[in-house]
């Protein structure tokens, strides 16, 4: 077809802007979309637009939705503390206060709505399972069942149009294998953002788990980390 376009899920975090460049070097014409959720900080969404610019999306769009007002989470509620220094880092076992409810089932519902306007039969989601942070709607199983009902769901699909794909390139990668593929498909690290919990300048932290994380990716990858801590 003349245009191979799929809808991107862009965070302004390390995997988003790294699914981005990977659909971008698959030939895809990309529409990126981010949300501003009720989140406890601006600097996702910051990020994000710097990432969409950088890599040439064709189109960004910022979807405002309040989780916020059912909470329930550390990201979304202020009276629910970020955990930081945790010594079960990647303990899948347990689901940490930062799982937002049902959030990746919303977004892939909203970047499904758009698909189907666009006529794309392609959306990029950066859930990752090696590095877990013990998220349910971040596993394989979440994924497959979500493209089944995209495809009962949509009347695209039904009437023979095309057929869904929710695109996972790095669920099975470790943070430093991702960030040495971002890197060399030009992913500008410097300006995502990934830490739960950054101070007034946007600085982060360093010891939350989304942190250590990416701390941890960047040693595996022999790079330097091109952010700011505040440590």
């Amino acid at each position: 077809m003349a245009d191979k376009n799929a809808v991107v899920l862009l965070s302004g975090g390390l995997d988003s802007a790294t699914i981005l460049a990977i659909a971008r070097s698959e030939g895809f014409q990309c529409y990126a979309l981010t949300f501003r959720y009720g989140q406890r900080h601006k600097r996702e969404t910051e990020a994000a637009k710097k990432i969409a610019h950088s890599l040439a999306v064709t189109e960004h769009r910022i979807i405002d939705i309040d989780l916020a007002r059912f909470g329930g989470s550390a990201l979304t509620d202020l009276t629910i503390e970020v955990p930081k220094d945790g010594a079960d880092l990647g303990d899948s076992a347990q689901i940490p206060q930062t799982y937002v409810p049902a959030r990746n089932t919303i977004f892939l519902s909203y970047a499904l709505a758009w698909a189907e306007v666009l006529g794309a039969f392609d959306i990029f989601i950066g859930v990752n399972t090696t590095d877990y942070s013990g998220y349910p709607d971040c596993r394989a199983e979440f994924i497959a069942a979500f493209e089944k009902t995209a495809n009962l769901a949509t009347a695209a699909a039904v009437r023979g149009r095309g057929h869904y794909h929710i695109n996972t390139p790095i669920i099975e990668m470790t943070k430093g294998e991702i960030i040495l593929i971002g890197t060399r498909l030009g992913v500008d690290y410097s300006l995502t953002h990934s830490c739960y919990d950054p101070d007034e300048q946007g600085r982060s932290c360093g010891r939350c788990d989304s942190c250590k994380f990416r701390l941890k990716g960047f040693a595996e990858a022999g790079l330097k980390d091109p952010i700011v801590y505040v440590k």
